[in-house]
């Protein structure tokens, strides 16, 4: 499978629109048909959409899932402007035009035995493709998943039946997807969600890692997705814990292929920093890299 850090790995399609749920708050589940994009698509990477043939411009939404034999994709997002909001009246059967996939992904191989996945909020699907991934291709590797998120979430929890050693009692909500492929989950959030942890991802993360011996710690690594200030606290905790961490950054985008250079961001590689694209240097970047 093609490493996708070129634009020659990116396709445009007419993706046809196979299914299309409402989620609470205002979210959405779109499965598009989308088979050269499906084929290469891996963790970390996403697509550019045009959400409406009357909006030029073109929305990133990173992919939950991919199918490359059956050749679909799953993108989760949440209307909130007047793009996705145009989007969110697609119907079956509709088509809508994409480039993807686009940018680099989180490491695919050569896993520590427990990966930590951190995702909050819309950097929630990322981890659902790594989870899958990992289950996939390295099943020696066994992650464990902690979500976030101050809206309802896309799914319905569910209590978990997986035990997690280090986790507080009371926090036993976890995503039914993960739950029935076996990788455990715990939620957070700061709402009173049943079964959720009362607190964000980070404060449930730092018990679980206080809760390990300095020789579980060490097969511990970390990966994550969501908002700027939780990816930086998330570094911070990786940090603290002496872990690798990888984050998948997000950043506004006008082309989303590398010629604008609207999405660049200070890169620190010994030393220096580089201004890089988020678009196709990324969004997968080492932690430390970005929060030295």
């Amino acid at each position: 499978m093609p490493h996708p850090d070129t634009r020659d790995t990116i396709f445009v399609e007419e993706a046809a629109v196979l299914q299309h749920h409402t989620l609470d708050a205002g979210q959405y589940l779109l499965r598009l048909a989308a088979g050269a994009t499906a084929g290469r698509a891996m963790p970390g990477t996403f697509v550019h959409l045009r959400c409406h043939e009357e909006l030029p411009m073109r929305r990133p939404m990173s992919v939950m899932r991919a199918d490359p034999e059956a050749g679909w994709i799953d993108i989760l997002y949440k209307a909130h402007g007047q793009g996705t909001n145009k989007l969110a009246r697609a119907r079956v059967g509709d088509c809508i035009n994409l480039l993807g996939p686009i940018g680099k992904p989180f490491k695919l191989k050569n896993y520590r035995s427990v990966p930590l996945l951190i995702g909050g909020g819309v950097g929630i699907p990322p981890m659902v493709f790594l989870a899958e991934h990992m289950m996939n291709q390295a099943p020696s590797a066994k992650p464990f998943v902690i979500m976030g998120s101050e809206i309802p979430f896309p799914f319905k929890p569910k209590p978990s039946k997986i035990m997690v050693d280090g986790i507080p009692g009371d926090a036993i909500a976890c995503m039914p997807l993960l739950e029935d492929w076996g990788i455990p989950s715990r939620l957070t959030s700061r709402q009173g969600y049943p079964g959720c942890h009362d607190g964000l991802v980070t404060d449930l993360a730092r018990t679980w890692l206080d809760g390990l011996d300095a020789g579980q710690r060490q097969q511990v690594e970390i990966f994550s997705c969501g908002p700027t200030p939780m990816l930086q606290a998330v570094a911070s905790l990786a940090g603290e814990f002496a872990l690798p961490c990888q984050v998948s950054l997000e950043e506004y985008m006008a082309c989303a292929v590398g010629g604008c250079a609207g999405c660049t961001v200070p890169v620190y590689r010994d030393g220096e920093a580089s201004m890089l694209r988020v678009c196709v240097d990324g969004p997968v970047f080492q932690a430390e890299e970005v929060f030295p």
